[in-house]
Parts: structure tokens; C-alpha cells; sequence
């Protein structure tokens, strides 16, 4: 009895240690991060704290400026564009590594998701020595590609990951009830992995509204997105409207966070109920 009561009591120690072991590494990547949001409704124009006041003219000017607003539908418009390409080619490319059947799977799989591993300077030297033969660099084709060949990665990844739980006998029944592979696709296997391609998508806007390193080297002043408006308002003058956009992109990044977790949960519902 003394032994099993040492035990409950050891088992709820280590719970408490791993819960506050837990907490301070959560403490720690998120202080930075939220660090900058009472920074931006600071009244004065520096990035310091104490704080002179409390404002919402950064946002106000966030909102207003013709640059923010252009940058924001460079982001939206660009990053759209990308995810409907990367999403296509990352879905046909994951069913395509699904089958055992597939030769050099091994290999063509790492090549895929290459871009997700190199980094990312190297990557984007690379668009631009490809690019700039074709007349793609400082146009929007170009930076949609580019970053369509970014996000595409996550699809597979995603995709993948859905299809290795599909019943392939699903597949073959619909085959013997007279089903093209079309149809087969669009009302069998579509349907099973959607949660997946939509968590593959969101993952590849994200990439795309975040990204600042290749638009630095293939976009021109037409195509400068909100990170690359955020990197000219630091390194020309400091424009603490930027700690809002910030602010607001904290808001956007949880958000869709929210909705990956509830498209893991449909997956996981879908997946449970073809168990």
C-alpha cells in the first residue's frame, strides 16, 4: 500500500515537473514574439519601452497607407495564386509516391521536398539564375512559381502522410463496380484526403505570405509583398507601423493555426470512420 501511494505521489511530481518544464519552454519562444504587441499601440515613434502612451495611429497608419495596402494585395494575390498551383502539384504528386509501384520513389521524394531542406538564400539564388534567362525575374509569373515551387512540398508532405492510412480496396471496389479512375477519384478518393489538401494549402499560403528571401531576389518594386515592405521599413527608416502589421500578422498566424487544427480533426473523423 506504501509502495503504491510512493508511486501516485512520484507519478504526480513528475507530471508537475514536465507541465512547468512545458510552460517555460512555451514562456520562452513565445516572449519574443509577444513582446512587440503592446509595442505597437506605444504613442511615441520609437521602438522602446517604457512606453510614452497609448495609441492606435500605427494601425491607423498601417491600414491607410497606399504602400501597406498595395503590399497586402501582393500578398493575398501572390499567395493565392501559388497555393492553387502548389496544391494541384503537390496533390498529383502525392498520389503518384503513394503507389508501391512507383519507381525511384526514394529518390524523387527527397528532391521534392528539397526546398523545405536547403536553405532557403541558396534556393533563391537559384530562382534567380533560372529565372532571369526567361524574363521571369521582377514579375509576378515569377514569384508565383518561385513560391509555388515552396509551398508545394507541404502538399506532398500532407497528402502523403493521408494516403498511407487510405484502404486501397475502396479503389479496387469502385473499379469492379464500373468506375473510370475519374470518377473513382473525385467521389472516392477526393472526398477521403480533402482535409489533407486543405491543410496542404494552408501551410502553402502561409509560406507564400510569409516569405522574403526570394521576393528580395527575383521581385521588383511592383511585386513587394508585406514581408518585403516590413524589411524596407527597417532598413530605411524605423516605422513602427510595422510593429502593427506585426501585431496583425500574430492575429492572422493563429488563426491559421485554429483552422489546421480543425482540418487535422476532420482528417482524424474521416480517418476513423473508413476504420
Amino acid at each position: 500500500m506504501q509502495d503504491k501511494r510512493n508511486t501516485v505521489v512520484a507519478e504526480r511530481v513528475a507530471w508537475r515537473w514536465v507541465r512547468l518544464h512545458t510552460a517555460l519552454t512555451l514562456l520562452f519562444l513565445v516572449a519574443p514574439i509577444l513582446a512587440i504587441v503592446p509595442l505597437s499601440f506605444n504613442a511615441g515613434s520609437y521602438f522602446s519601452y517604457p512606453m510614452t502612451g497609448v495609441s492606435v495611429r500605427w494601425y491607423e497608419q498601417a491600414l491607410t497607407s497606399p504602400d501597406w495596402q498595395r503590399a497586402l494585395l501582393n500578398s493575398i494575390g501572390i499567395g493565392a495564386a501559388s497555393t492553387l498551383i502548389a496544391t494541384g502539384l503537390g496533390t498529383l504528386a502525392a498520389l503518384g509516391l503513394s503507389r508501391s509501384q512507383f519507381p525511384l520513389r526514394s529518390v524523387i521524394m527527397p528532391i521534392i521536398i528539397s526546398p523545405m531542406i536547403v536553405p532557403i538564400v541558396v534556393v533563391a539564388a537559384g530562382f534567380y539564375l533560372i529565372f532571369a534567362p526567361l524574363g521571369l525575374v521582377n514579375s509576378y509569373p515569377g514569384v508565383i512559381l518561385a513560391h509555388a515551387a515552396l509551398g508545394t512540398p507541404f502538399v506532398v508532405i500532407t497528402v502523403t502522410a493521408s494516403l498511407l492510412s487510405f484502404d486501397q480496396s475502396l479503389l479496387r471496389a469502385a473499379s469492379g463496380l464500373g468506375a473510370t479512375p475519374w470518377a473513382t477519384f473525385r467521389r472516392v478518393t477526393l472526398p477521403l484526403i480533402t482535409p489533407a489538401v486543405a491543410t496542404g494549402s494552408v501551410f502553402a499560403f502561409a509560406t507564400s505570405f510569409d516569405e522574403v528571401i526570394v521576393i528580395l531576389f527575383i521581385g521588383g518594386p511592383d511585386q513587394k509583398t508585406v514581408p518585403r515592405q516590413m524589411w524596407s521599413g527597417i532598413r530605411d527608416s524605423i516605422d513602427p507601423s510595422i510593429l502593427a502589421v506585426a501585431t496583425m500578422l500574430i492575429v492572422f498566424a493563429v488563426l491559421l493555426f485554429a483552422s489546421i487544427n480543425w482540418l487535422r480533426g476532420r482528417a482524424a473523423a474521416a480517418s476513423q470512420a473508413l476504420g
